[in-house]
């Protein structure tokens, strides 16, 4: 599924770059890390996609990285069912908290770096 673009609703791009300029100090801190290819592949932030926005997103793998917040404890469902519908895309997830990013940085990103080759393996393996 390397570099499928995902369909989405036009009103979403404004509504990104607004969320681009007014992100969480978790997403600032994971930013910092995967950006110009920390993790060999190239990540985007708050990407629209059908009609939602993923935190961060890798078209090369289809990889979405969703970092989480309290306001998720009470949205199980809404998540579930978001996540649901993009999986249905081909985009396959990995979560994190803000506390998870924000104490334990270093076992995030090795989780990360992970997911990333386990996806490139199995790309190269087909």
């Amino acid at each position: 599924m390397p570099n499928k673009i995902i369909p989405y609703k036009p009103h979403l791009r404004e509504y990104a770059r607004t969320l681009r300029k007014n992100s969480t100090l978790s997403e600032i801190i994971l930013w910092k890390h995967i950006k110009k290819r920390g993790l060999g592949v190239q990540f985007h932030r708050q990407v629209p996609m059908l009609d939602y926005i993923v935190d961060f997103y890798c078209h090369e793998i289809g990889l979405a990285i969703e970092v989480d917040g309290k306001i998720h404890d009470y949205s199980y469902l809404a998540d579930a069912k978001r996540q649901g519908r993009l999986e249905e895309q081909g985009v396959q997830f990995i979560r994190f908290s803000n506390d998870e990013i924000k104490h334990y940085l270093f076992h995030v990103l090795q989780a990360l770096q992970a997911k990333v080759d386990e996806f490139l393996l199995e790309q190269n393996d087909i």
